[in-house]
């Protein structure tokens, strides 16, 4: 969050008392949309912990879901280096864009943001009709089923570099990725579950 050294060096003249505000997903990285801010909509964004903006059109404050029920949860935010820009990191509540996308720049998806978009995509097989797919099927023949497929994945990528076929490393990684994807939702985990590790461990 933004330090109170940080609000005081707020370049507020700079932008004409109308703050641009970046919002990004916290997990996938995509940008969902673009805002702006006066100060009593950054006050009441760092108070109530969902993004609130300055409209524009409607000269007022509007806090991002308040009729839809989409809003979006405040995990971060941070300041540029002019001090004129804000970037503020959310879990959204459904979909950011008013026309019913999960971002207003869907055209554009980072690689991570697929990755993300995968997992949840995933997550909503466990209960589906076992002959629906392939994955919820693997859900419905249970854990040690999809732990054995995440084994056998991780030998046949071994493999494939050990003999420097780069293609096949591809392919067999995307196997051991989606595999291992499964089985975390299988145990009711995620992704961000293992970057955590990965982070606690770098430090």
């Amino acid at each position: 969050m933004l330090t109170a050294q940080q609000l005081n060096q707020l370049d507020w003249q700079k932008v004409d008392n109308l703050m641009p505000v970046i919002i990004q997903h916290a997990i996938s990285g995509d940008v969902l949309m673009l805002g702006y801010m006066n100060q009593e909509a950054l006050q009441q964004t760092i108070a109530s912990k969902q993004v609130t903006f300055y409209s524009r059109t409607k000269q007022r404050l509007w806090t991002k879901g308040e009729t839809s029920g989409h809003f979006l949860n405040v995990v971060n935010m941070s300041v540029d280096c002019d001090n004129d820009t804000l970037l503020i990191l959310v879990y959204p509540i459904g979909p950011t864009c008013h026309t019913g996308s999960n971002s207003c720049f869907s055209e554009v998806q980072t690689q991570w943001g697929f990755l993300f978009e995968l997992e949840q995509l995933l997550a909503s097989r466990k209960s589906a009709d076992p002959s629906s797919s392939y994955t919820a099927k693997l859900y419905h023949d249970g854990t040690k089923r999809i732990a054995q497929k995440v084994g056998e994945e991780g030998v046949e990528t071994a493999l494939a570099a050990t003999v420097h076929d780069r293609e096949e490393l591809k392919n067999e990684s995307a196997d051991l990725i989606y595999h291992l994807l499964v089985l975390l939702q299988d145990q009711n985990l995620s992704l961000s579950n293992v970057i955590d590790i990965l982070k606690s461990r770098h430090k």
